[in-house]
């Protein structure tokens, strides 16, 4: 993981601007990760940011769930910085800087969520492990969702994401930088696994009403209820 965080904490200034012109529709996947979690607005409830980055999810968090306490967890030490500075008006948020594969977790989360984090996980076990984990830390009733980068079920489908992906860059950077920085960036650090995979995995590990919540290619939005 030590690639992954120099790489975003050289990127931590310009990550709110980049994530939009490198991830399709990235205001709705996020929306619709805060929609799906199912509690009342006007509760306190606890809830853990998994890869915070900039704190763009936890704003969210904190606008729809205004009482919600939040523990904002990254590797990258100028990420939570910058998430410090978006959130500086909130008093009740906890900052962790570390790696969440191995990091403690309490035991009493209404809520985990993540973003454009968990990918960079290497192997199929480690993701598996981070998932029981998250199960662990999760009090009944509790939810995890995750915004994420996935395969495809075949290799078609992959390739198909992957297309789609460069045409939306393509859109918003120049060729050279996709091909010179992005792409290799890409091979280098990011690890998705098929999403039906992970959705079996949730399952497998106890989690209940594993669902869907928005897809489009290679993004999703998935989880479940313990």
């Amino acid at each position: 993981m030590e690639n992954v965080k120099n790489h975003f904490e050289e990127e931590a200034k310009e990550f709110d601007s980049l994530i939009l012109k490198l991830i399709p529709h990235y205001d709705e996947m996020i929306t619709s990760l805060i929609l799906a979690i199912p509690f009342n607005v006007k509760e306190t409830i606890k809830i853990l940011d998994l890869g915070c980055g900039t704190g763009n999810v936890s704003m969210a968090v904190k606008e729809r769930f205004p009482r919600s306490k939040l523990t904002c967890v990254d590797l990258a030490e100028n990420m939570i910085e910058m998430a410090r500075t978006k959130l500086s008006k909130y008093n009740d948020i906890e900052y962790q800087i570390g790696n969440f594969s191995t990091l403690d977790f309490d035991n009493d989360y209404d809520v985990i969520i993540s973003s454009l984090a968990l990918h960079h996980l290497k192997s199929d076990e480690e993701k598996k492990r981070l998932y029981s984990k998250i199960y662990d830390a999760l009090s009944v009733g509790g939810v995890f969702y995750n915004a994420d980068s996935v395969l495809g079920s075949t290799d078609h489908l992959s390739k198909v994401n992957l297309e789609i992906w460069m045409d939306y860059m393509s859109e918003n950077l120049p060729l050279d930088e996709i091909e010179e920085k992005w792409l290799p960036t890409h091979y280098e650090e990011d690890y998705p696994a098929p999403l039906m995979n992970q959705l079996d995995w949730l399952r497998e590990i106890g989690f209940k009403e594993v669902d869907v919540v928005w897809k489009y290619y290679q993004g999703a939005v998935y989880g479940g209820l313990k």
